[in-house]
């Protein structure tokens, strides 16, 4: 496919505030029959009956959270809506709304916007959300995105951070540390290409890493799973900072300690392959990569028959008394503290 040198380049100063709302947001459908009014009034109005609300919001800055060099603005829209949707799940819940806010510099053309909108909405038509509203305004510092997601569940369903109890198995779903060595795959493309223009990067061997960094899913399956299983997880997080960041977040808010061993993580070939390409070790990474959008949880250990086996459950380590402490028993046995080196969005 030719690229095209001239793209169209409208100025959003032409539309104004209203008129770039109404154009990026006409595409919205409403899916959720407990959305009584969306976008279009002062206040969007909803109706869960008996349903309990769940509420989470997040925050994408650019040159903090994302890079433009290598991040299409439609993949950024739907990884924006994507991590939001995976706190949902977290909760054991079902998203159901979102509200979306950007700040923009005039450096974006409307072409531009319409490319992140896109994939907003690709990713609502994915996991059935409805865009109820949100805010635009300017920017000095390049593009901010805002989203708040709203959910329901019924009480009796919805599953916290600080219900572990010592005894139970510690399990995720799905591999971890794809979508950081995906990150690692577009940094040294990045720099390649600042060197030398007109170098044309080969990704075949890192597809699946890379679509884990630029276009991850939320686990909204996870919920039907455990429900057909007959299990409720007692403590539940998604893996967003790093495996063992959210692992300590569960111990301290449990008051309970973990052993997590090495051997039992659920690494991806391809993943494996590039940590001994890069000469990282496959472990750190694993452990302290962050944005894969797994779930991690806790299940009574007399639910162990009904998950062991299970190609989408991994059992990972198990809980202990709180004095115990945090640990990674490695390969070799040797139990080593395990430390929070997972994104930390505030560090220097």
């Amino acid at each position: 496919m030719i690229e095209d040198k001239n793209p169209q380049r409208t100025s959003i100063a032409q539309l104004g505030e209203f008129g770039l709302i109404d154009h990026l947001t006409k595409n919205f459908e409403i899916n959720q029959a407990s959305t009584l009014k969306g976008i279009g009034d002062d206040a969007a109005v909803l109706d869960f009956k008996d349903k309990k609300v769940v509420i989470s919001t997040d925050i994408m800055v650019e040159g903090v959270h994302f890079d433009l060099a290598y991040m299409p603005l439609k993949h950024l829209g739907y990884k924006a809506v994507v991590s939001n949707v995976s706190d949902i799940c977290a909760m054991n819940a079902k998203a159901t709304q979102i509200t979306v806010s950007i700040a923009v510099s005039n450096r974006f053309p409307l072409e531009a916007l319409e490319e992140l909108f896109h994939g907003i909405t690709l990713a609502a038509n994915e996991y059935k959300v409805d865009v109820i509203g949100g805010d635009t305004t300017s920017s000095q510092k390049g593009l901010i995105i805002s989203i708040t997601v709203l959910g329901e569940a019924d009480e009796e369903e919805i599953v916290y951070r600080n219900g572990a109890k010592s005894t139970d198995l510690l399990v995720v779903t799905g591999d971890i540390g794809a979508a950081y060595m995906g990150l690692q795959v577009l940094e040294r493309e990045k720099q390649v290409f600042q060197v030398n223009p007109n170098s044309q990067p080969d990704l075949e061997l890192y597809t699946y890493l890379i679509e884990r960094q630029l276009k991850p899913e939320a686990r909204k399956d996870v919920r039907t799973l455990l429900h057909a299983l007959e299990i409720k997880p007692t403590s539940m997080i998604d893996i967003s900072d790093g495996l063992s960041s959210e692992i300590i977040h569960l111990c301290k808010q449990s008051k309970v300690g973990c052993n997590l061993y090495e051997d039992k993580l659920p690494l991806d070939p391809q993943f494996i392959n590039v940590c001994e390409e890069f000469n990282i070790d496959s472990t750190t990474v694993a452990i302290n990569g962050g944005e894969d959008y797994e779930l991690l949880f806790t299940i009574a250990i007399d639910d162990f028959d009904k998950i062991k086996g299970n190609p989408n459950f991994s059992i990972i380590g198990h809980m202990t008394e709180e004095s115990e402490g945090i640990h990674l028993v490695t390969r070799a046995n040797t139990k080593i503290p395990l430390k929070a080196r997972g994104w930390n969005a505030l560090s220097e």
